[in-house]
């Protein structure tokens, strides 16, 4: 029997044309795919501006610069998420402030994030960066309210929700990342998620400003825009305007590139991006019929308007032994995720044990099951099946 596994890309004769077709043109990078996958991925997404990186790690450090995170800044985030979305923070000197979740959302509790700011005085913080997490898209409009209130800006971690959305007390649809409510959001293009390049990422904001910046920032600090320009025209050599090799660095820049058959691949898997949302619905809705009125099951994704599904997850008793069990019978579930306050880098600042307490018990008991648009539903029924028969034994 094939293994399944938690994700897995899928790779069509389409995609893999668009990539040839790359690879054989004048560009392998800094070429026209580059723009192209920005605008229809805004155009996708709802939103102004997007800038292409080479991965979602990098488009978190790219935001923390353009937004001036200095050394001692304090941020909010959540424990429950990849160390990426707090190490950004560390990554320019800042001080990560995690808060709790809530235990039915699994998303950053908006409460405990109030009483955090109300316990300290005004500018002791200076941003949040709330996650998507699982795909379940964050209220942004409650936390904007509340970052306007404390003078603090938002960077919303969207990597698990290309296509999410929530509906706000207008009864209107937002997007996840589409600028209005977060002032920058980031995307990631692994192969596990809902858009794959391989590798890469994407900013997306409202803010021309900061898109100025982020376009800089990713490439050395580099300009070519000569209405950018600081030093001179004679200086640059030049007669009546800058000559075209010129440029200029102005920033400490990164080289946080994508390239141009990466980006080849992302516009050809975005064609796709929202059928791979309806089957990943499709396939939440099984998981939670199946799983509903289970004794063993003590809590799970549940379905969620506008959720966009990169995971399905459970909380079960006995969940090593379950994973254990899966892992026999070839079915390779995860865990998402060890809490960020409690690895060992975090622990040196004072984190311990019992300072988050819902996101520890979350921790304990949570499994993500597979959960991607080409699982069949044979395969999603042997899934189903072993674990009935697990806690039937």
């Amino acid at each position: 029997m094939k293994s399944i596994p938690y994700g897995r890309q899928n790779i069509t004769k389409e995609d893999i044309e668009a990539v040839v077709n790359t690879l054989t043109s004048d560009y392998l990078t800094q070429g026209p795919k580059i723009l192209e996958f920005e605008q229809e991925f805004a155009k996708y997404i709802g939103c102004e501006y997007a800038v292409a990186v080479s991965n979602g790690t990098a488009a978190l450090h790219l935001c923390t610069l353009a937004l001036d995170v200095k050394d001692g800044d304090k941020v909010i985030t959540t424990p429950i998420t990849f160390a990426a979305s707090a190490n950004c923070v560390r990554y320019v000197g800042g001080e990560v402030v995690f808060s709790d979740i809530d235990p039915e959302t699994y998303l950053l509790d908006i409460d405990k994030v109030r009483a955090l700011l109300e316990a300290s005085p005004k500018g002791a913080y200076k941003g949040i960066i709330p996650v998507d997490f699982a795909g379940h898209a964050v209220n942004l409009q409650e936390f904007r309210a509340l970052a306007d209130e404390f003078d603090l800006w938002i960077i919303e971690d969207a990597c698990h929700a290309p296509g999410g959305s929530f509906v706000d007390s207008n009864g209107d649809k937002q997007n996840c990342g589409n600028g209005k409510l977060a002032d920058l959001a980031i995307f990631s293009f692994h192969p596990v998620k809902h858009i794959a390049c391989g590798e890469g990422g994407m900013i997306t904001t409202n803010d021309k400003s900061l898109y100025q910046k982020l376009l800089q920032l990713r490439t050395h600090g580099i300009t070519k825009d000569e209405n950018l320009y600081s030093n001179s025209i004679e200086f640059a050599g030049g007669d009546e305007s800058y000559p075209s090799w010129y440029m200029e660095m102005q920033a400490l820049g990164y080289n946080y590139r994508l390239t141009d058959f990466q980006a080849a691949l992302g516009i050809s898997q975005l064609t796709r991006a929202e059928l791979g949302i309806e089957r990943r619905r499709e396939i939440a809705k099984i998981y939670n019929e199946s799983f509903k009125d289970k004794s063993f099951i003590k809590g799970q994704s549940g379905i969620v308007e506008g959720h966009a599904y990169h995971l399905y997850i459970v909380e079960v008793e006995d969940r090593l032994g379950l994973y254990n069990f899966l892992r026999e019978n070839r079915v390779f579930a995860q865990i998402h995720y060890i809490p960020c306050h409690l690895m060992p880098y975090y622990r040196q600042f004072g984190w311990k044990d019992g300072d988050m307490p819902l996101a520890e018990n979350y921790y304990k008991h949570c499994l993500s099951l597979p959960m991607y648009p080409t699982l069949s539903e044979e395969e999603q029924n042997l899934v189903i099946d072993l674990i009935d028969r697990f806690y039937e034994k």
